[in-house]
């Protein structure tokens, strides 16, 4: 199909590498404190996307790169213009955690 690559959306997968590979930045999970806690992504911080307005407290610095993911990508999608509409610069959507293929962490 001559208009395949136009619509690919970049990976999840692709999304934690450019976190790991980004210093001083922070990836976050959206879900509910009891999805997270059923497998999450190691180094990730969970802010619930009702939570949000809570984000100042835990990335105080605007700037910051802030990866951003959920279960399946709407509510990172929700969270990525919430925190840019509040002046966050550096926030991308990386997806959901359903098409992650590293290692989840459970606590």
């Amino acid at each position: 199909m001559i208009f395949s690559g136009l619509f690919k959306k970049s990976s999840i997968d692709d999304g934690v590498k450019q976190y790991l590979g980004t210093a001083g930045a922070v990836l976050l999970d959206v879900r509910t404190p009891a999805e997270y806690a059923a497998g999450h992504i190691e180094g990730s911080v969970n802010l619930p996307l009702d939570e949000l307005e809570r984000a100042e407290d835990i990335i105080a610095d605007k700037s910051t790169p802030v990866f951003v993911y959920c279960r399946s990508g709407a509510r990172s999608g929700r969270a990525e213009a919430y925190m840019k509409e509040r002046g966050y610069t550096a926030v991308k959507n990386i997806g959901g955690i359903i098409y992650y293929h590293g290692k989840a962490v459970k606590n």
